[in-house]
């Protein structure tokens, strides 16, 4: 009978490490708890307007992924952010790097630890916000569907855990909380704005706020933020996401490789 071990230096125990680090800090904690109190609050406000005021009538799930699912994502920004820069600021990337000397691993082991815990985070968010927001507003508004809060579920949950891939490759790159985090925010919100008054409004849904937010709803359908109906199927939103994902932690693995930490 043979047993095997898991190495620190070796993938497994990486990510063991890391998930332990993503738990015993406050900062986990404090994100994901913002994330909730404001996708939660915000959606039992519409629902609440939905059932006294339905000039404008909307269903469970597109209160969800409106106000609230932009204000929250802000948080999963903040503590994807935080898991990689904390390490600088602690000085705590130099026992990272010695409990794991090849680097690349470290890289794909904070994101192995993100994206479960981030998809999960969305799916329960938007599930949460469309049961309570049906609730509040009773038989106002209009109704949802099965297909509909499936939809905005997995597409929340995919779209924060390839943004969190997404801050972290940012991060590794950068090394600070400040410049990873207008980085970002840069990219989600003022930088669409900017290409679309430049006269190329057909880019725009290929940013990965946008393209994340087409991913909740269903084909042919605009999305609540924008009211743009997306030129692609849901699924293409969270394939442009892997693409910016998949091109931050490049860019960040390759920085981290080559740089002294």
């Amino acid at each position: 009978m043979t047993t095997t071990e898991v190495h620190g230096g070796e993938l497994p125990g990486a990510v063991a490490a890391e998930w332990t680090k993503l738990w015993s800090v406050r900062a986990t904690w404090w994100c994901l708890t913002g994330a909730t109190v404001v996708l939660l609050g915000y959606s039992t406000l519409s629902a609440i307007v939905q059932r006294y005021d339905s000039d404008q009538p909307m269903s469970g799930h597109t209160i969800a992924i409106g106000g609230g699912f932009y204000l929250a994502q802000f948080a999963v920004i903040a503590l994807t952010t935080l898991f990689v820069t904390s390490e600088y600021t602690g000085g705590g990337i130099r026992s990272t790097l010695l409990w794991t000397p090849v680097r690349e691993r470290v890289v794909l082991a904070k994101a192995a630890v993100l994206l479960p815990v981030l998809f999960a985070t969305g799916v329960v968010l938007a599930s949460g916000g469309t049961l309570l927001a049906s609730a509040v507003k009773g038989g106002h508004g209009l109704p949802t569907t099965f297909s509909a809060v499936f939809m905005a579920a997995t597409g929340m949950g995919g779209y924060f855990a390839l943004l969190g891939v997404l801050c972290t490759g940012i991060g590794w790159a950068l090394r600070s909380a400040a410049g990873t985090l207008v980085s970002v925010l840069v990219l989600l919100v003022p930088l669409p704005l900017i290409v679309a008054t430049l006269g190329l409004p057909e880019l725009v849904p290929y940013f990965p706020g946008i393209a994340g937010l087409n991913a909740m709803v269903e084909a042919g359908q605009p999305n609540p933020i924008t009211e743009a109906v997306a030129p692609y199927a849901p699924w293409v939103g969270l394939l442009v996401c892997t693409g910016w994902a998949a091109a931050g932690l490049l860019v960040g693995g390759t920085v981290l490789r080559r740089r002294d930490a």
